[in-house]
């Protein structure tokens, strides 16, 4: 660590001073870990500020006594950025729990404008209470928090029509790591005025500061829905059927999801509330939203573009949801892969992406690769879309995630590498955080990491903001 100082009983107190007592308290278990297991801290203080200013008068304390923060959202994220691990001077939690007001909906230029711990499920209904739509989608939306979202530009399941996060945030309000005070929530499409903070701090995991607040642009709630299941016989079809679609149905897909039996056999395992669309389960289907305005006849469209890519062979089997209960079961199974994934305990994940018309030959020669490691089987799925797919390996029925642990090292270099070899990114989604700093070195430009570190040690010469995060620790 840059010379940090441990955070004491007396530095508590003191933030108690400035911000409360009541908001300054011993940091509970769930503080501490992460959902898969791989970090965990030892036991601090939570910091819970309830305005901006208290979160510029803690940050201000730690810059000066050069005490690391830990920013905490929702504590759902993936890669370990919410956690800091045991060893080194201990780090203060920040949560803005606290700091959950929707401050304003412009409903003239569907702008929302939010503070940084509102639920994502909460900004989307907002949302909706105005007719518009928040366009990220995850499955964690029911306990992320937006602030998080920010940190690591979250991506979701509706990027191939509304993009990631930062694509519509127009403006944000953030303390910089010394305490200052960023007050740029703008409304603005256009501003060229120098840099774009906005975008620096959007996907910087709390390396850079700690955005407290954002505008966001909501887009028109579309009228008419419709979902679509269909059994594909691979990737390279599903990739097909993708093109096809975006020609027959430019401008109305919303998501379109690959998944594999592998995973839906776990959600029939593991998942007992949830029903999957068919008794056989194909080798592989694909998910597709749609949704158009009124009058789009969406439902019609997507059933002729259906029946062309029969007779095509691009497709075997499927439904199309005949209403919204039907369409929302059809998600509930896509949305339940993770939940039966973690019950069966995977050997190494991977959030990676590659160009879309590589996806079928990626999947091919990984999982040729991967599987001559050992025991393992591959369950994939993700966001086609945009060319995102959760790559996670799996021990063979009989063995145990414990047991293979050994070939964690080896799988994630082998997949890393292909998706290096494919102009892909080794962290597509879910960010860099603590778990991939190795692989942030060894793929990406060596000029971006130059720029990259000057820019960190600029903002935050002491160090304080997240450290392990994005680099390694000092």
């Amino acid at each position: 660590m840059r010379d940090l100082s441990p955070v004491t009983p007396e530095f508590a107190e003191q933030l108690g001073k400035l911000i409360g007592s009541e908001n300054v308290k011993p940091a509970e278990a769930r503080y501490l870990e992460e959902p898969r297991g791989r970090f965990s801290a030892a036991p601090t203080v939570l910091v819970t500020p309830r305005s901006t200013m208290d979160v510029s008068k803690v940050v201000t304390t730690c810059h000066n006594f050069r005490i690391a923060i830990v920013p905490y959202a929702g504590g759902t994220g993936l890669v370990g950025g919410q956690t800091k691990p045991d060893g080194g001077p201990s780090a203060v939690i920040l949560s803005l729990e606290k700091m959950d007001a929707i401050r304003d909906v412009d409903t003239s230029a569907g702008i929302l404008t939010a503070e940084a711990g509102v639920i994502l499920a909460e900004a989307q209904k907002a949302a909706d209470e105005q007719g518009f739509l928040y366009p990220l989608s995850i499955a964690s939306e029911g306990s992320a928090r937006l602030g998080g979202t920010l940190a690591t530009n979250a991506g979701g399941t509706q990027v191939i029509r509304y993009g990631n996060t930062r694509d519509f945030v127009l403006g944000i309000e953030a303390v910089m790591p010394d305490g200052g005070i960023y007050h740029g929530l703008k409304k603005l499409k256009k501003d060229n005025t120098g840099f774009d903070l906005r975008h620096l701090l959007i996907g910087s995991e709390g390396a850079l500061g700690i955005i407290t607040a954002a505008t966001v642009q909501l887009s028109p709630k579309p009228m008419e829905h419709v979902t679509g299941w269909f059994s594909v016989p691979d990737p390279e079809a599903a990739v097909d059927l993708l093109s096809r679609y975006q020609v027959d149905l430019s401008g109305l897909i919303s998501s379109f999801e690959l998944m594999n039996k592998l995973g839906l056999g776990f959600v029939r395992d593991y998942v007992p509330n949830v029903s999957l669309p068919t008794n056989e389960i194909p080798e592989w289907s694909v998910l597709v939203e749609l949704g158009g305005g009124p009058g789009s006849n969406i439902t019609e469209r997507l059933g002729a573009s259906f029946e062309t890519a029969l007779l095509d062979g691009l497709v075997s089997d499927g439904l199309v949801a005949q209403s919204s209960a039907q369409s929302d079961a059809l998600w509930a199974v896509r949305e339940s892969i993770p939940l039966g994934n973690r019950a069966v305990g995977a050997v190494s994940n991977h959030d990676i992406s590659v160009p879309v018309s590589s996806i079928p030959h990626f999947i091919a020669e990984a999982d040729a690769k991967v599987t001559s490691l050992g025991p393992v089987r591959v369950g994939a799925f993700g966001h086609v879309g945009d060319g995102n797919l959760h790559y996670n390996v799996f021990p063979q029925e009989g063995q145990s995630r414990d047991t293979l642990d050994h070939l964690r090292p080896a799988i994630k270099e082998t997949v890393h590498d292909l998706v290096h070899a494919y102009h892909g990114s080794v962290a597509a989604e879910h960010g860099v955080g603590r778990m991939k700093v190795d692989d942030l070195e060894k793929y990406s430009d060596p000029t971006k990491i130059s720029v990259m570190r000057r820019i960190k040690s600029a903002l935050d010469p002491n160090g304080i903001m997240n450290p392990g995060v994005l680099f390694a620790a000092d």
